[in-house]
């Protein structure tokens, strides 16, 4: 299977909301996520890191955002699909949420020249982002 494109994940969002919330439990891509890769995704100044808006379990980085709801035991929080779903279009769970949607392109306001058309992680990145915030289950 190829990554799906970022209106096709769109469409499968119908009808995925689960009871503790939106679910997108089909994954983006064949190739599971790597937590390893999802760890550096995370810390990725280039790619609109997590640790700008969210406190994070990464003690060797000196500064960590406050804006977002702390990402420590966020794996024993939420499952997997819920944690695909706040990134791939978070407004989905909150639809004021000032999250950006790190996959998708269309019916996005104030997007910056540089992402414009285009996504913020690539599928993979997504996948691998997951499968490291899932690990994170304990406080």
């Amino acid at each position: 299977m190829r990554p799906l494109p970022a209106v096709a994940a769109l469409l499968l969002l119908a009808g995925t909301a689960g009871a503790a919330g939106p679910s997108m439990d089909r994954p983006l891509t064949d190739r599971p996520g790597d937590p390893a890769r999802g760890r550096a995704v995370v810390r990725d100044l280039s790619k609109a890191t997590c640790l700008i808006c969210h406190a994070m379990p990464i003690p060797e980085e000196p500064d960590h955002g406050d804006l977002g709801p702390p990402l420590a035991g966020v794996g024993a929080r939420l499952g997997s699909g819920e944690i695909r779903q706040r990134i791939v279009d978070p407004t989905t769970a909150n639809p004021a949420t000032v999250m950006p949607a790190y996959f998708r392109t269309e019916g996005l306001d104030r997007v910056g020249a540089a992402f414009r058309g285009r996504t913020i992680y690539t599928a993979q990145e997504v996948e691998d982002v997951v499968a490291y915030l899932a690990t994170l289950t304990g406080e």
